[in-house]
């Protein structure tokens, strides 16, 4: 059995309703944040499998298309191979929000199937987002959850088990432990 760490991906790994891009839709929208390489790595490093775990309702609301998540994906992952570090895998939801799928966080999903397919021990995993429902999908699944950044920091933490203003800081508290 292995131990996973399980990332939302917009406004965790990648910016999103910045300045810069307001959604990411294509490949030329999507700009790592700060220090999520690093992380990333790091998270590699100690011996965890690293796997993203996305809502993308964009694809069934017609905004884009698969092919265009996958050239996403594969930017997103040449720019975090770039600087040594690894996503073992990812797992998306095409779905409209309130579809009622099966996959769509705060359904944990997407988190059960990668931890089956990749031999993951969930109560030794995290689930790390920057909202309540990536939050929810980690507690329904078993995980530890960690909340990133300060997009919900006014909502009581969204209930995580724990918080950190960014995914690098959780990063270094995790490899001390």
């Amino acid at each position: 059995m292995h131990r996973g760490i399980f990332l939302d991906r917009d406004g965790v790994i990648n910016e999103v309703l910045s300045d810069r891009v307001k959604f990411v839709n294509k490949p030329s929208d999507f700009y790592l944040l700060d220090g999520v390489a690093e992380a990333i790595s790091i998270f590699n490093d100690i011996g965890y499998h690293v796997f993203v775990v996305t809502n993308q309702g964009g694809i069934g609301l017609g905004y884009m298309k698969e092919e265009a998540l996958e050239a996403i994906h594969k930017q997103m992952k040449e720019d975090i191979t770039a600087f040594g570090a690894r996503i073992d895998d990812i797992a998306y939801c095409p779905h409209k929000p309130h579809a009622g799928c099966a996959c769509r966080k705060p359904r944990p999903k997407m988190i059960l199937d990668l931890a089956e397919k990749h031999d993951i021990t969930l109560n030794e995993s995290f689930m790390a987002g920057d909202r309540e429902p990536d939050i929810v999908a980690g507690e329904q699944a078993g995980t530890t959850t960690v909340l990133i950044g300060h997009r919900e920091r006014e909502q009581q933490k969204a209930g995580a088990d724990m918080d950190f203003p960014n995914l690098l800081a959780f990063a270094r508290w995790l490899h001390k432990q």
